[in-house]
């Protein structure tokens, strides 16, 4: 970790990475966040930081009195989830079957349910706010959906012994709507009162104590729910296929769950401040989290080690290190297919190249840079891959 700052910032910024090794946009995009006259204490950028709109994937802020839609970015409540079976071996035909019926019962991509699920797995309505509530009807058949993008579903050998299930999705377009929503109204306003962030750095922000600041959160927090419930209900379905085709016996550990972009009020160096994590995950001293890898390398169970000078945060996963342009143009399928070798993956065709190991930075090093913020429990190696 190395610490940086210059003039144009307010406070300094930590980076959990070698210097030069993160990308010049994403260095900026968290200098400007340092530089909110509202910033507290320090900014941070996780080891698999890279790039986003308006801040970076990676990043951690701590505010006093704003919140910030774009420093929680789009997807929000996007996260993962884990489950330990009590399998220990799979078969590869076996495999193959449970795969072939997941997608069946998971819709990925832009595709949604035919019919709208069960108004009892969603988040308290009550809760939801004008966005949601003009969403409430996709968001039904939206339940239980995987998304596209880096989201997956994976089946995975522990070195514990034992197969694992692992999700990685979000709030789909419930999230998407809410975002863009709140962050034009931010921009709106700070238009209207001249707030003196640039326009450029896309970080509109909203005051807390405002009622468009209160709506913020509270949208804000029900997507978080509705991920969680989009996770769950996923993983229950996946569930049923184990215990159809691998052992109606099976048993399922309790379900390991952590998002990774969201905005909290938490206390830090004696204030409650807002801490904004970005593609960015909890690590308090003993916090169960999930790091995963890219399709085909190794993911991680882990254990936060409350780590103060991270805002108690750590990655969410090992970052991109390409854009997906980028990849499409650059990346041989030959090989990426290579380095899959072994895996029921999802690398077909070159416009799967965006999602290909290449397209995203070595997990192993990712790691090496955070371990003086979480201990791995567990690693896990993957078998079989459903790509969104």
């Amino acid at each position: 970790m190395y610490k940086f700052k210059d003039n144009s910032m307010k406070v300094p910024s930590f980076i959990w990475s070698k210097e030069g090794s993160i990308e010049d946009e994403a260095i900026q995009q968290i200098k400007n966040a340092s530089s909110l006259p509202f910033a507290f204490h320090h900014t941070v950028l996780m080891p698999d930081g890279h790039v986003g709109y308006g801040a970076p994937i990676g990043g951690v802020l701590a505010t006093k009195g704003y919140i910030i839609p774009n420093f929680v970015g789009v997807d929000i409540g996007c996260g993962m989830c884990a489950v330990k079976t009590s399998l220990t071996e799979i078969d590869t035909e076996i495999l193959k079957k449970i795969m072939g019926e997941i997608r069946q019962a998971v819709p990925v991509g832009f595709n949604k349910h035919n019919n709208i699920q069960s108004e009892n797995l969603m988040p308290d309505k009550r809760n939801s706010g004008l966005i949601v509530s003009r969403e409430w009807d996709n968001a039904l058949i939206s339940l239980g959906t995987l998304g596209g993008g880096n989201h997956f579903i994976e089946i995975q050998k522990g070195d514990d012994g034992h197969i694992w299930i692992m999700i990685h999705s979000g709030s789909r377009n419930l999230g998407f709507k809410v975002a863009n929503y709140y962050n034009k109204l931010a921009v709106e306003l700070n238009e209207k009162y001249k707030s003196g962030v640039p326009k450029s750095h896309e970080l509109a922000f909203l005051p807390v104590d405002s009622e468009e600041g209160q709506a913020y959160i509270k949208e804000m927090s029900y997507c978080v729910d509705f991920a969680l419930a989009n996770r769950k209900l996923m993983m229950e379905r996946v569930k049923l296929q184990f215990e159809y085709y691998a052992d109606s016996k099976i048993k399922f550990d309790p379900m390991i769950n952590i998002a990774h972009n969201y905005a909290s009020l938490e206390h830090y160096s004696g204030k409650n401040v807002w801490i904004h994590r970005k593609g960015a995950t909890l690590a308090r001293e003993g916090t169960i989290g999930i790091i995963p890898g890219s399709q085909g390398t190794k993911s991680y169970i882990v254990k936060g080690k409350g780590n103060k000078d991270s805002f108690y945060s750590c990655s969410h996963g090992a970052g991109r290190k390409m854009g997906r342009g980028q990849a499409k143009k650059t990346l041989s399928l030959a090989e990426e297919q290579k380095k899959l070798e072994g895996i029921i993956h999802s690398v077909r065709h070159e416009q799967d190249l965006d999602e290909a190991p290449g397209a995203y930075k070595d997990i192993t090093i990712v790691m090496a840079n955070q371990n003086d913020l979480v201990d791995v429990l567990v690693e896990l190696t993957p078998l079989a891959v459903i790509k969104g």
